[in-house]
């Protein structure tokens, strides 16, 4: 969940901008179903692009890693299949529905949710802080929920550990009292605290919890019945369990240290997050419609609005954003050591690829962010275009 896990991926979503861009979408082949219950059918006969994605990871992927890929183009799914082992100690193997971590990219759902609110009338992003926190030292009378939202408030990255027992007031006490690392919008630093920050703000408007509201008004309309921190009814044997880079296993991601109603709030809205694939393309479809988000919103959400410390990606609302020749594409990653997860969707071809790991990396044999995973399966996306 770090902004120096995410800072591995620019060069890769530059990448994705020079190929070719789809022309077509002829001859594509369905490989995992998403059903009506929400659960995904893989399919036998995955086609073409489905048979050259899988053979690219076949190759690719260690020996010892655990992983689940989709890739999607044109509104279908042509490739969806777990890799090695969800639980290697019980002998469960990685699926196409297998769920998993899928850390910073929560922020996307923490600002989609953000603009919801908006679109009902009950705040706007230009609105400050001190709207809805009172007692805002001067220095942070300046932070606007749009400064929140482009990582430009000047809050810290991180205010404890992911589980400290911290709780909503904390969190707000505390990015209160800390100090700005820039005043606010004039320099952007990510934050994982900011987007804490906007969580609280959504409980504190909508009169719900963060989770509550999420599954309410983004993923029970998505159809994703299957994402959320512990209000979705996963079996427990389909959650992965995380191995960290000793391959020493740490339990399921809802075994460490939570609330009742989910993590704390060092990590509540800004990581955490489980979900699965088919629940990823959902989400991918949702975007692509007008039924959760308006068209003013996703403007808001994919607007390159402040360029990144890199100097060569802008972030949006949750979103990492790339614009070259007039293409888009729009990403995010996420990891907390063990978990790791990508979600790139390229616009303007229709195409949106995810995967996410319980084993991201073994000390000096491999990491899995650094095998452009993500490049390989656009490229072969591309094939048939």
């Amino acid at each position: 969940m770090t902004g120096t896990t995410r800072r591995q991926f620019v060069g890769q979503a530059a990448a994705l901008l020079s190929g070719a861009a789809l022309t077509g979408a002829a001859g594509a082949v369905v490989g995992c179903t998403p059903a009506q219950d929400g659960s995904a059918t893989p399919e036998s006969d995955g086609g073409h692009i489905g048979d050259s994605i899988d053979g690219f990871l076949t190759e690719t992927v260690p020996e010892g890693a655990g992983l689940t890929a989709l890739a999607a183009r044109h509104g279908e799914i042509v490739y969806c299949k777990g890799i090695g082992f969800a639980d290697r100690e019980s002998n469960i193997g990685a699926e196409c529905d297998t769920v998993y971590d899928i850390g910073s990219i929560t922020k996307q759902f923490t600002a989609a949710a953000i603009l919801k609110l908006e679109m009902a009338g009950e705040l706007a992003t230009s609105d400050p802080l001190s709207d809805f926190v009172d007692g805002l030292p001067e220095d942070k009378q300046d932070i606007t929920l749009h400064r929140l939202l482009t990582n430009t408030s000047g809050l810290v990255e991180q205010i404890g550990d992911d589980y400290d027992a911290q709780s909503r007031d904390g969190i707000l006490a505390a990015a209160a009292r800390s100090d700005l690392l820039s005043a606010p919008g004039t320099e952007y630093h990510y934050s994982n605290v900011g987007y804490s920050v906007l969580a609280a703000v959504i409980e504190m408007v909508s009169g719900i919890g963060y989770e509550e509201y999420l599954s309410r008004y983004l993923f029970v309309p998505a159809g994703m019945a299957h994402t959320g921190y512990v209000l979705p009814n996963w079996e427990r044997t389909q959650v992965a369990v995380e191995y960290d880079a000793e391959g020493t296993p740490k339990g399921r991601p809802n075994d460490h240290l939570w609330d009742t109603d989910g993590p704390y709030w060092n990590l509540r809205g800004n990581g955490g997050i489980l979900s699965t694939a088919p629940d990823m393309f959902r989400w991918h479809v949702a975007l692509d419609g007008h039924g959760i988000l308006s068209e003013a919103a996703k403007k808001k959400l994919f607007e390159p609005h402040v360029l990144e410390d890199d100097g060569e990606t802008h972030y949006g609302y949750g979103w990492v954003v790339m614009v070259q020749d007039e293409r888009k594409v729009v990403w995010h990653n996420g990891g907390n050591g063990s978990s790791y997860a990508e979600f790139a969707r390229l616009i303007d071809e229709g195409v949106a690829v995810f995967w996410s790991t319980n084993h991201a990396e073994q000390d000096l044999r491999w990491n899995l962010e650094e095998l452009e995973l993500t490049q390989g399966m656009v490229d072969r996306l591309r094939e048939d275009g």
